[in-house]
């Protein structure tokens, strides 16, 4: 008989990249490659529990963004001619490299990989939602929602139809997609303040995730810490991340993936390449990218990027082995000592961003695999469970006010507010004024209706905290403002059209086929509360 519970919880989040106005954008190949390295190895996984008995359980966030991507003919085309072009550069490698039987293994590898892929990604008509769904279904997978556009709610909050927009666009969306309302929300970048759970509870979920110290410093000081959700007043249910279990598989220095057997990110066959030769399979402009295809591992902390030693599957496989069984053996430790403080049943809640497993992380799907597959057969101590079903199976928890808190650096929300992006803001404000504006009116014709839809659209996709993370990581600044500025522009222009009571139907046609999500958004969601 178990004694707790683990609940793993993984956040696939992607922002909307989508550029039908050019034949080639490089930022559409984060999603190519998530497809690639994340999204399908995780299906692959679970369909062979399924097949093999193993009765796993998980929490996966799909937010808006990605999950109107995965579903869009556009992309899905891109897709496909991205995956092909791997596949021809993977099978052009194995007759390269023949004389050299290490880099021919290595190649094959990736020839087999990226035909399973295809054959996946075939199996489900290219509709990995549809994919996802099926575990959904089965009560495997509980997927859960996120806001609408990952949009950071704590430098939202002076505008609460903006939160509230950012909420329930998401959980219909949910809905269009999977049939059933959500239970939970991931909050974009775990971030709360205080009084979001009444817009939460409002949306008709039941509970949403925070980082520990959310929990931590709650008031009254919860009893079991982070080892048990709490409940807010107004009844939503809050799950802190366990700090244990991330930093096993998040930190750079003591986590798993700095091993020297796993593959090394940083080194990849797009800049190693002789030029002429790789030429076909980089960007249009001849500029180098990364491929996807990598010859070496880790090797050593301290080694430079000319010191590593080859990879080699077979080994790192083995390594994410050893390290589930030592992620279990850890957290069998871990539930047995809090059990007999706790008196009652804990959960250890690991929450983390999916890209992590297999893009990041090469190895980390293996690794999932086998963390189920330990867990289901070679322990009794805890069970794997979604938060929805703890939640019906302790419905009574301690009630406390949660603290602000993000799980960004510093816990706070100075990452999404500094000097790198803080001229967003202003203009993000305005613009939420005008739209709560716009929201209390009646549109007078079909053609203004749909300018002001386009209008809520364009605010959305400008709140987009993935934006302001950019431009403080400093990669790819020029593509987070230009993305910025350019629905802040096409929301001004709206506003003012509407102002004037002219509204340029040729240019919304045009922006409607740029800017597509949330076909059946409904601006009103920007009417006043209460």
């Amino acid at each position: 008989m178990a004694v707790g519970y683990l609940a793993f919880v993984l956040h696939a989040h992607l922002p909307f990249v989508r550029h039908p106005e050019s034949d080639y954008v490089l930022e559409e190949e984060w999603l190519f490659e998530a497809i690639t390295e994340t999204y399908v190895p995780l299906l692959h996984s679970f369909e062979g529990l399924k097949r093999d008995g193993v009765d796993f359980k998980m929490t996966m966030s799909m937010t808006p963004p990605l999950v109107a991507m995965l579903r869009d003919p556009l992309l899905q085309d891109r897709y496909d001619a991205h995956l092909a072009q791997l596949q021809e550069l993977a099978e052009k490698e194995v007759d390269h490299n023949q004389h050299n039987g290490h880099l021919r293994y290595l190649a094959e590898h990736y020839v087999q990989e990226f035909q399973m892929v295809r054959e996946t990604w075939e199996r489900y008509d290219r509709d990995l939602v549809k994919a996802f769904k099926q575990f959904l279904d089965s009560n495997n997978l509980e997927i859960i929602t996120c806001g609408a556009t990952h949009g950071y709610f704590p430098l939202m909050k002076m505008y609460p139809q903006a939160v509230w927009a950012q909420i329930k666009v998401a959980c219909e969306h949910y809905e269009e997609n999977f049939g059933r309302p959500p239970k939970g929300m991931w909050l974009p970048e775990c971030a709360y303040y205080d009084g979001l759970e009444r817009l939460i509870v409002d949306s008709g979920l039941r509970y949403f995730l925070t980082d520990g110290h959310g929990l931590l410093y709650a008031r009254p000081r919860p009893r079991f810490g982070t080892y048990a959700p709490i409940f807010t007043e107004t009844g939503a249910a809050v799950f802190g991340r366990d700090h244990e279990s991330s930093q096993q598989v998040w930190s750079s220095q003591v986590g798993y993936p700095g091993d020297p057997e796993y593959r090394e990110f940083y080194k990849d066959l797009g800049w190693e390449a002789e030029y002429e030769y790789i030429k076909p399979y980089i960007m249009p402009n001849g500029q180098r990218k990364n491929t996807g295809i990598k010859y070496h591992k880790i090797t050593s902390r301290f080694a430079g990027l000319g010191d590593k030693a080859l990879y080699d599957p077979y080994w790192a496989r083995e390594k994410a082995a050893e390290h589930a069984a030592n992620f279990m053996f850890n957290r069998e430790h871990q539930i047995r000592h809090l059990a007999e403080i706790m008196q009652r049943p804990p959960i250890i809640v690991s929450p983390y961003d999916a890209e992590l497993f297999g893009h990041w992380w090469y190895e980390g799907p293996w690794f999932l695999d086998y963390l189920f597959r330990k867990t289901w057969f070679d322990q009794q101590t805890y069970a794997m469970t979604h938060l929805a079903d703890y939640l019906h199976q302790y419905p009574t928890q301690q009630i406390c006010r949660p603290a602000q808190s993000s799980w960004g650096y510093k816990g706070f929300h100075e990452y999404w507010l500094n000097e790198t992006n803080a001229w967003i803001y202003p203009h993000l404000h305005k613009s939420a004024e005008r739209m709560i504006e716009l929201g209390r009116l009646e549109a007078s014709d079909e053609l203004q209706r749909r300018a002001l839809n386009q209008a809520a659209r364009e605010l959305l996709l400008a709140q987009s905290s993935d934006w302001a993370f950019i431009m403080r990581t400093g990669t790819m600044v020029p593509y987070a403002v230009r993305r910025t500025r350019s629905h802040l522009m096409r929301f001004n222009k709206i506003y003012d059209d509407i102002q004037a009571g002219k509204v340029d139907s040729g240019w919304l046609e045009k922006v409607e086929k740029i800017d597509n999500i949330f076909p059946n958004i409904n601006y009103k969601v920007y009417q006043p509360l209460g």
